[in-house]
């Protein structure tokens, strides 16, 4: 690719956005688990751009420390100290770029619908044109806030004038400037200097370099869905963007062969990766990194956050797993809880209302009810009985509580870590294990209990004595 060839984005989001009534920037309020200014970055970047330089202003440290630590070095930032209209915010992006002499991609930090695919139909009409700039256009029945595109009685579009300029004449018209453009970079440097405010706003308009680049050589305009073109402002806006992306992630991999029972309640994350032949049930919220393989069922409720979800797995209605590892036709749930480190092998069953955190839990493996394991190990085959409880934390430290394979705990136990249970052993119902259990071996921990004959009715008669003598009072 050639230097008059190369590709670099300028993304503007400097503003505050006071609409949204909030002390974090507008470009950081969260869309799906990311900041919104990374959708048009990462939107610019699969387009083909180089690099991408984001001008940032309020909060411009929060700003600048979300894209280093998301893009790297693909991504630097320019600083606009004072917030001067659109005009002086790509100045200052292009202040970054040196002699750069390809084009500019200049998109909007609030651009989070807009997709590569759009900016690549864009760059490649723009290219082809003969001037030196190039936008995307779209139609609303009603287009108010908006800029509008002003064309010619040839159709050429000769400028665009910004809501609070426009004629009555001018409001009229439905066609608008969603902010996407493609310029070359020398007429950027030559033509920037030449805005002016006078405007309604006193600013410096971006949209003033469209008049310049109209007797320059023309304009390229490029009509696209406006759907796909939507900013935000305010917070019902910033809801009604995300309910955007949701549904079109979720048709995305429903199309790949993923049954998704209803888009309109489920939110599944960009990076979420799922094979086809899953299933994933209403009210389901899929978040960070998850992968989720094929053959699973996420059923009604459950969240999984950061997680891997093996063949054929199971979770069951309002199961949380966050930071953990679900091995193969393994079944959790209903209203299990996997805290980060959990680690299950294949078939393993964590029911309801059962905590896990910190645990490796081998195949085939058991723990059906109300349990907490917790800094475990624990071998294949073992079965944990309802309402076990891994003491693991001595109030300074937490310790390791193993199960060796083929064990057998009962109900009601408490294993006081750091403690093994060997191989084949049996812990008996409501044992208070503190030392290690050899392989084969029974422990029994529990006081021996003692039948006092006729006591009941005693005891009964006393209590109910006391109760009248209270209520007397």
């Amino acid at each position: 690719m050639s230097g008059r060839d190369e590709l670099i984005a300028i993304v503007l989001a400097a503003g505050q956005g006071t609409r949204m009534k909030s002390k974090l920037p507008k470009v950081m309020h969260p869309l799906l688990g990311q900041p919104m200014v990374s959708y048009p970055v990462q939107a610019a970047l699969d387009a083909g751009a180089q690099r991408v330089v984001c001008v940032v202003g309020h909060g411009a440290e929060v700003v600048t420390k979300a894209l280093h630590e998301r893009f790297g070095t693909r991504v630097t930032t320019a600083l606009q100290p004072e917030q001067r209209g659109t005009g002086d915010a790509a100045r200052c992006g292009q202040a970054a770029l040196a002699d750069f002499d390809g084009w500019l991609l200049i998109l909007y930090g609030d651009s989070a619908l807009l997709t590569s695919h759009a900016l690549r139909a864009l760059i490649a009409h723009a290219k082809a044109g003969p001037g030196p700039l190039g936008l995307l256009t779209a139609t609303l029945p009603d287009a108010t806030g908006y800029g509008r595109i002003l064309r010619d009685a040839q159709g050429k579009i000769m400028r665009i004038r910004e809501q609070k300029d426009c004629s009555s004449d001018e409001a009229a018209i439905r066609e608008w400037n969603p902010g996407v453009y493609v310029i070359r970079a020398s007429f950027f440097r030559e033509s920037i200097g030449k805005l002016t405010t006078n405007n309604a706003q006193g600013e410096l308009y971006l949209t003033d370099l469209v008049a310049l680049a109209a007797v320059a050589g023309g304009v390229a305009g490029l009509a696209w869905d406006a759907a796909e073109l939507h900013g935000v402002n305010d917070r019902s806006e910033l809801v009604q963007r995300e309910h955007d992306l949701q549904l079109r992630i979720a048709r995305a991999h429903m199309k790949a062969g993923v049954t998704i029972r209803d888009p309109e309640r489920t939110r599944i994350e960009p990076a979420v990766v799922i094979e086809a032949d899953a299933v994933i049930e209403a009210g389901v919220e899929l978040r960070g990194k998850t992968r989720i393989a094929a053959d699973a069922h996420i059923d009604v409720g459950c969240v999984v956050t950061d997680s891997v979800v093996g063949q054929g797995a199971k979770l069951l209605p309002h199961s949380v797993a966050t930071e953990s590892v679900i091995g193969a036709g393994a079944r959790i749930g209903p209203f299990a809880h996997l805290r980060p480190g959990t680690e299950l092998g294949k078939d393993v069953h964590i029911g309801n209302f059962v905590e896990t955190k910190k645990t490796r839990v081998g195949q085939g493996s058991k723990a059906n009810h109300l349990a907490y394991l917790g800094d475990g190990v624990i071998g294949q085959d073992v079965n944990v009985g309802a309402g076990t409880i891994f003491c693991n934390y001595d109030g300074f430290n937490k310790h390791t509580t193993v199960l060796d394979d083929g064990s057998f705990i009962g109900s009601d136990s408490q294993l006081v870590a750091p403690v093994r249970v060997g191989k084949g052993a049996y812990v008996g119902t409501g044992t208070t294990v503190t030392m290690d259990v050899p392989d084969d071996a029974l422990a029994i921990g529990r006081a021996r209990q003692v039948n006092k004959l006729g006591l009941a009715s005693r005891l009964r008669g006393r209590l109910q004595a006391a109760k009248a003598a209270a209520n007397k009072k």
